[in-house]
């Protein structure tokens, strides 16, 4: 029952976070904040639910040369987080990555006891489409890109029907295999990192698109950051944070 009841709290953990977030947003001070000695899941969810994510852009450049123009203190808070901590790097979409996160998340909690494991999807290249929204895949026709593989962001899709309170050992259920995808794992706690040299790369490929041709990739970027999933931590390059990660001390996972 102390398996099933953890398990359970993590699923709660963005409900906690976002009935907090406007006390705190009306106590923050103006100093750059301070993650030393987060431990704890709750307590870093609580941080990522009150940190700014930056959206609402008109255009952005090539290289992020400005704070301003990503998540940094999201990010930051990332780097502080001192429990048990494991980073995928993930690069394919149709890569088994989201599964792996599950499964790894599972035994961390449940087999080796780590309550506070956090688990981090460092998402770049193909699977950097699973980031943004199904507005967004329909807006540029992103399924394209897929090499027919999705027609549709089924990624962001949760299994109607499951709960946290669910058995942990129903393979059917919240935390079993069939219910691997984004917006399950974020209520389970794990995070999600969007790489801007991803985004860009993938605005240039869409400038020769139909009904594009017009807009520059500088403007295209800008709105596919603004698709970007809820709570998701914006990057200048996730292959650069990578090593940001490694420093910190995450250990490193290849998920494709």
């Amino acid at each position: 029952m102390k398996s099933i009841s953890t398990l359970t709290r993590r699923g709660a953990l963005h409900t906690i976070g976002a009935i907090s977030v406007t006390a705190a947003l009306a106590s923050r001070a103006e100093a750059e904040p301070s993650f030393a000695g987060r431990g704890k899941l709750s307590e870093l969810d609580y941080d990522l639910a009150t940190l700014p994510r930056r959206r609402g852009f008109q255009t952005v450049p090539f290289i992020l040369n400005d704070k301003d123009l990503w998540d940094h203190e999201a990010a930051e808070a990332l780097l502080s987080y001192s429990a048990p901590r494991q980073m995928w790097e993930a690069s394919e979409l149709a890569s088994p990555w989201l599964s792996l996160m599950r499964e790894s998340a599972n035994s961390q909690i449940v087999s080796f006891g780590h309550e506070d494991f956090l688990a981090v999807a460092a998402v770049h290249g193909g699977a950097h489409l699973a980031m943004f929204t199904q507005a967004a895949w329909d807006k540029y026709k992103l399924a394209t890109k897929t090499d027919g593989k999705f027609t549709s962001n089924t990624l962001i899709i949760e299994k109607p029907g499951v709960s946290p309170t669910d058995d942990i050992q129903n393979v059917d259920g919240f935390y079993g295999p069939n219910n691997s995808n984004i917006v399950t794992l974020q209520r389970r706690g794990m995070v999600f990192v969007a790489c801007h040299d991803s985004i860009h790369a993938i605005s240039r490929g869409l400038r020769g698109s139909p009904g594009f041709s017009s807009v520059s990739a500088d403007e295209i970027a800008a709105d596919l950051t603004n698709s970007l999933l809820p709570g998701v931590v914006l990057v200048p390059s996730v292959v650069a944070f990578i090593a940001e990660l490694q420093r910190a001390g995450y250990s490193y996972a290849k998920a494709s």
